[in-house]
């Protein structure tokens, strides 16, 4: 991909929230994997744990636990993102590393022409999160879902995103 491209590709991504319930390949599914997986980690650490959730039983349970359980419902499949602690080696680096491969895994998913956003209200039940998956809390900690599906562009709107500019936040020296 050109440089252009790769540039105008990651400003067009967007968070999406209205999906028509569509089958999404096992390719595809692995081709965004794939991409979180090259996301750059501290000592190469890779501290990353997906649970991947297609089972309407399965979403619901996640579902239950968000304000935005519809979202997660409606999408084809859910990455449950989770931070292996055994894997980290330094909070603050492991936390980065999680949003650069959840951020890597978006721009995947924007890239094969689907929609998806990252839900972090979940986290204000991280541990129940955890229980759906019989998974320590002590060992791994949820940072997200990231719901992936079709876009249905008739419910999505189509208004101009506002971006702060540069200036805002910005120093040179």
């Amino acid at each position: 991909m050109e440089a252009n491209n790769l540039i105008e590709k990651i400003k067009s991504r967007k968070s999406i929230r209205n999906f028509i319930y569509k089958k999404i390949d096992n390719d595809t599914i692995g081709a965004i994997l794939e991409c979180g997986r090259w996301a750059p980690s501290g000592r190469n650490s890779q501290p990353w744990k997906v649970c991947i959730v297609s089972h309407p039983t399965v979403k619901r349970l996640i579902a239950e636990q968000s304000k935005y359980g519809g979202i997660i419902e409606s999408a084809y499949l859910n990455f449950v993102v989770f931070l292996d602690l055994e894997r980290g080696y330094d909070r603050t680096k492991d936390i980065l590393a999680m949003g650069a491969f959840i951020q890597n895994m978006l721009l995947a998913v924007h890239a094969k022409g689907l929609g998806g956003v990252w839900i972090g209200e979940i986290l204000k039940n991280k541990e129940k999160v955890s229980e759906i998956f019989k998974l320590s809390p002590e060992k791994f900690e949820l940072m997200g879902v990231i719901t992936v599906g079709l876009i249905d562009e008739a419910l999505e709107k189509k208004e101009e995103r506002e971006r702060r500019a540069l200036e805002e936040f910005i120093d040179w020296f």
